[in-house]
């Protein structure tokens, strides 16, 4: 693996964390890196919801299939897009989201994608938990905290599935 890439090789699905709160300086150095993405005609279709209210993050839980995590989470991170300003949105939120995760990677805490979008009751609960309008689709939940376990570096490289100058 290029040492030059060791902050992607790290980012790695964590869902176990300890309780320490995810301070309000991280929580924005992800903002950033979020709105740092590529977006389609720059047109930046994203919004954000951050939840740090336990409450809140166990309601996700328990409506999110493969969310359970969460509630032990420092941080929640609901990724929307705005389908009226791109139609592009769930690819320039898909950037975003990847973004985030490897800010969190490289911030030093842990986190793992929580799919919604393609699955509408995945979106209806958690825009009915969050109070998402209607108008906004549910790309994905980033659970987030301090990592309560550790995962080596890795690459899934697979040349099989590199094909040049055509298929």
């Amino acid at each position: 693996m290029d040492p030059r890439l060791d902050i992607i090789f790290a980012r790695r699905s964590i869902r176990a964390y300890s309780t320490e709160p995810v301070s309000e300086d991280d929580i924005q150095s992800l903002l950033q890196a979020g709105m740092a993405a590529p977006s389609a005609s720059n047109r930046q279709p994203w919004h954000f919801v951050v939840i740090t209210d336990r409450q809140q993050l166990r309601a996700l839980a328990d409506v999110h299939p493969y969310g359970k995590m969460i509630a032990d989470a420092g941080l929640g991170i609901a990724v929307c897009g705005d389908p009226q300003a791109s139609d592009m949105w769930v690819q320039d939120c898909s950037a975003a989201t990847e973004n985030i995760l490897i800010a969190v990677a490289g911030l030093g805490l842990g986190g793992v994608w929580l799919g919604c979008h393609g699955r509408p009751e995945r979106e209806r609960a958690v825009r009915q938990v969050l109070g998402i309008p209607e108008r906004f689709g549910v790309l994905s939940l980033l659970s987030i905290g301090h990592p309560g376990e550790e995962k080596p570096p890795r690459t899934q490289y697979d040349p099989s599935r590199v094909h040049r100058q055509a298929w």
